[in-house]
């Protein structure tokens, strides 16, 4: 039985402690939060009320006996907080983004080496059966050679929900906006299906909430990948402007035809043939974002798995790298161009 424990008592701490309460070898035992309140009311609801409430991960590590916790708090604190589990060679599944500068990636990386701990990163998208539809359908050679993909994220985030968040909107706390907070996931399966980029070029924005928040609400990028004779060019677009929260569309254009996942649905069109995959989530399972899949149970489930089995994460920190370095980089041409 792995003894486990919630930090941050939040909306994503209330699905990740969902998943837990389940897990048939997890004993979910301690919650913390700066606001007490939350952890007491986390624990009677997920811990039957035999849970024990924190104010501090500090605390938590040293009242407890932990085998692992969930990182579930603003970006900021993420890396910190994972240094600190893993230094006790505790277990940390931590939500993403893995870190908010390479200075902290680096930590990361290194507290990780040296710790008898496994870290996993909650890129929890990589599990949507849309994605695992999209994988099998290049690997079966449907649309021929990918030569271009595209991403579209178009949400709506309005003031409030940056002001009254305490962390949100600003660059110190949470790093970014459009693109780190909101739209890392699609730039993460655009990667995954076409490696890693040889050019990078962007731009922001901040179109709607000028003088209210530090980040941007609205990003683009313009991406190039060695693949064959000719580069594979990608186009990446990600705003919080919009009026709704819109399906993610992600589109991966072939020699022969395309594939398209857009929310539950997957199209393949293939020399003027189309098929098309739908899914619906099992009614009574975690919910997710009724716009962009319901993957963290998968993801969580196979953490523990990894942890108990002894193999290789898929979500590890090595293998978000890509994603994160290439974040960075879309950030970095970003600032350059507004200069």
């Amino acid at each position: 039985m792995v003894r486990v424990g919630v930090i941050g008592c939040g909306n994503i701490g209330r699905v990740h402690s969902l998943v837990l309460k389940e897990l048939k070898e997890v004993r979910l035992c301690a919650m913390a939060d700066i606001r007490i309140e939350r952890a007491q009311e986390f624990c009677r609801q997920y811990t039957e009320g035999k849970g024990h409430a924190y104010e501090s991960i500090e605390e938590m590590l040293e009242k407890e006996e932990l085998d692992g916790v969930h990182i579930c708090t603003p970006h900021y604190c993420h890396v910190p907080m994972a240094v600190m589990a893993l230094e006790k060679g505790v277990h940390v599944f931590m939500e993403k983004p893995p870190a908010i500068s390479r200075d902290q990636f680096e930590q990361l990386k290194e507290a990780s080496i040296n710790s008898s701990g496994r870290l996993g990163i909650c890129f929890q998208n990589r599990y949507n059966e849309t994605t695992g539809k999209v994988s099998e359908l290049i690997e079966e050679g449907r649309i021929g050679a990918i030569r271009g993909g595209r991403a579209f994220v178009t949400w709506h985030r309005d003031a409030s929900y940056y002001t009254e968040s305490g962390w949100r909107g600003r660059l110190d706390t949470e790093g970014g906006g459009a693109l780190m907070n909101q739209s890392i996931h699609a730039l993460d399966l655009l990667l995954h299906w076409l490696g890693k980029p040889v050019r990078t070029e962007a731009s922001m924005r901040n179109h709607h909430l000028s003088g209210i928040v530090e980040v941007e609400d609205t990003l683009e990028a313009y991406m190039e990948f060695t693949q064959g004779k000719e580069p594979v060019r990608a186009s990446f677009y990600a705003t919080t402007a919009y009026v709704n929260d819109a399906p993610v569309l992600i589109e991966l254009a072939g020699e022969r035809g395309f594939i398209r996942v857009e929310g539950d649905t997957v199209t393949c069109q293939e020399a003027g043939d189309t098929e098309t995959f739908i899914w619906r989530s099992p009614k009574g399972r975690v919910p997710g974002k009724a716009y962009w899949g319901s993957g963290h149970e998968a993801c969580i489930h196979d953490f523990y798995d990894c942890v108990n089995t002894g193999k290789v994460f898929r979500n590890d920190l090595e293998s978000v790298r890509l994603t994160f370095d290439t974040m960075m980089d879309i950030y970095e041409s970003a600032e350059s161009e507004e200069k």
